[in-house]
């Protein structure tokens, strides 16, 4: 029996003095407001109203559950007006989870708008690519790239990014410049480790570049160092190596091509999730989806 309900019900019903005009104010059939209300004293196994054809009194039970029972469902009420609030207005501490790269160069400055939207919130951010665990450590949301973490938990897509091949002028006139991306597998290529293979795309033709290197770093701004001193090719987004263009430090190489767009997931445990976490991916989704 769902207690709270049948409570509300019944209190609707001792403040009326009428099932009929107590069910005006629930909405619901009178036969189904006696019904609930008999149930509940069944459970309880005393009366709690005595019923005439005129009127309805309380008993002394009733009186005494009366007063007991509109506390809770005021208590109750009071409690979903709160939870309404914080929709509305959300705080508390937002735990995240995300790859350094991905915080520096596309999070950091998003976070000051959204931190002026929801001054009640405060945020702790932990840079990290492993994946954490959503469950036994105290993260609201994990952020990751290009793979959707575990079985279990729930994935949203909240943006892609697509990325671009660089290298230094030095490298190429040491080494040549590729004209076509099966070339790459005779240059020297620094690779993220969850990415060793490029998947490229290029006016509807795909080639998939089994590409190899010294230099295997899952660090987006230490592979872009290892560019600049002529120590290969890397194929990173261009917002990472804006700097790096406007001096000349990099060149964009086989520029016809691109990589095929990497998803950006953000991940929770469950959809059932609080305010201030909704609110954070509705905001990053917004904003990233023209990444």
């Amino acid at each position: 029996m769902d207690y709270l309900n049948d409570m509300a019900l019944f209190v609707e019903v001792a403040k009326a003095k009428s099932f009929r005009r107590a069910a005006e104010a629930a909405d619901v059939p009178i036969s189904t407001l006696s019904r609930r209300v008999a149930l509940l004293e069944k459970s309880i196994g005393l009366r709690l109203l005595n019923r005439t054809t005129r009127r309805i009194e309380l008993t002394q039970a009733g009186q005494v559950y009366f007063e007991r029972c509109k506390r809770i469902i005021e208590e109750a009420r009071l409690a979903h007006e709160e939870l309404g609030d914080m929709l509305a207005q959300p705080s508390g501490m937002l735990r995240v989870s995300a790859p350094s790269d991905f915080t520096t160069i596309w999070l950091a400055p998003l976070l000051k708008d959204f931190a002026d939207q929801y001054p009640g919130i405060r945020f702790e951010l932990d840079l990290t690519p492993r994946n954490v665990d959503l469950v036994s450590e105290p993260f609201d949301l994990a952020i990751r790239m290009a793979h959707p973490g575990p079985a279990h938990a729930i994935s949203r897509v909240i943006g892609r990014i697509r990325s671009n091949l660089y290298a230094a002028p030095e490298y190429l006139l040491a080494h040549g410049e590729p004209s076509h991306p099966a070339e790459l597998e005779h240059h020297e290529c620094l690779i993220l480790p969850t990415l060793p293979i490029w998947k490229l795309t290029s006016k509807g033709e795909d080639f998939e570049a089994h590409v190899g290197g010294r230099f295997k770093v899952n660090n987006v701004a230490m592979l872009r160092q290892l560019a600049v001193q002529d120590l290969g090719i890397v194929n990173v987004p261009q917002r990472a190596v804006t700097k790096e263009l406007a001096d000349g430090a990099l060149r964009r190489i086989l520029p016809s091509w691109q990589g095929v767009p990497l998803a950006i997931h953000a991940i929770t445990e469950t959809r059932l999730i609080p305010a201030k976490t909704a609110r954070f991916i509705e905001f990053l989704k917004e904003r990233l989806q023209h990444t």
